[in-house]
This record gives C-alpha cells, sequence and structure tokens, in this order.
C-alpha cells in the first residue's frame, strides 16, 4: 500500500482540497466524492467487484451471483450508473427477440475498486504479513 505517496501542488497541500485536481479535470471533486460514497455501500461494492473481476453481467446473472432481488439490484445499480462507475448497454442476443440489458464497469469503475477498496485491502494483508513475521522469537 502506497501510503507514503502525498499528491500535493507545489509541494504543500492546497487550502481547498478541489485544487488537487488537474485545471481540466474530467470529473469535479464533488462527483468523484459521489462515486467512492457510492462504493462504499457493500451491496454496490459487491457488484462493482463482479463487473470488475468478472465482465459484463446481466441483471439476472449479477442476481444469481450475489443472491439479491431484482427490485433491489435494480436500484443499486442506477446508483451505480448515475455517479458513472458502471454503465448499461442494451443488446439483441442472437436468436432471441427484443433488447436484452447488460452491465460493465467504467473505467472510473475500475480505478475506483481496483486503487480504492481493493487496495487497501491488499495493503492490510501486507501490513499483517510484515508484523506477522517480526514477532517470531
Amino acid at each position: 500500500m502506497s501510503t507514503n505517496e502525498t499528491r500535493t501542488v507545489g509541494g504543500e497541500f492546497p487550502e481547498d482540497p478541489s485544487d488537487l485536481l488537474p485545471e481540466e479535470s474530467v470529473l469535479s471533486l464533488d462527483e468523484y466524492l459521489a462515486m467512492h460514497a457510492a462504493v462504499g455501500h457493500r451491496t454496490r461494492y459487491e457488484i462493482l467487484y463482479r463487473l470488475v473481476h468478472g465482465g459484463e453481467m446481466s441483471p439476472k446473472e449479477l442476481e444469481a451471483a450475489i443472491d439479491i432481488d431484482d427490485s433491489t439490484l435494480h436500484y443499486h445499480l442506477k446508483k451505480l450508473v448515475d455517479v458513472g462507475l458502471v454503465e448499461k448497454r442494451q443488446r439483441t442476443d442472437r436468436g432471441q427477440d427484443g433488447l436484452y440489458a447488460y452491465y460493465r464497469a467504467t473505467v472510473f469503475g475500475e480505478v475506483t475498486l481496483t486503487d480504492g477498496i481493493d487496495e487497501l485491502i491488499r495493503g492490510e494483508r501486507e501490513f499483517d504479513e510484515m508484523y506477522d513475521g517480526s514477532e517470531e522469537s
């Protein structure tokens, strides 16, 4: 875990945290915070985790994987789509009538998961291993 890497502007912490963003930032600080808030819910984290590590999935596949009912799943999917962590795609499957919805993680979703929560979990493991090994007598 990279705890010693501090992002600053000109070597100092800016008074306003939004000044950490590049001048031509794609998102505002509030949009970044909304992404992190959305993935902070256990069900939304699990949905994003499945989509990042398992690829595109239909609502039925997500329901089965997470063991969640349809209305709850769609509520959480909407939140993830609204903040830009997940995108909904519709397509017609070969030999089928009508459109089918599929969800996949966006680049922001992948980065938020892998460089966010997953990184914190990996860091805890590294920390535990580092200190577990030092207690040998």
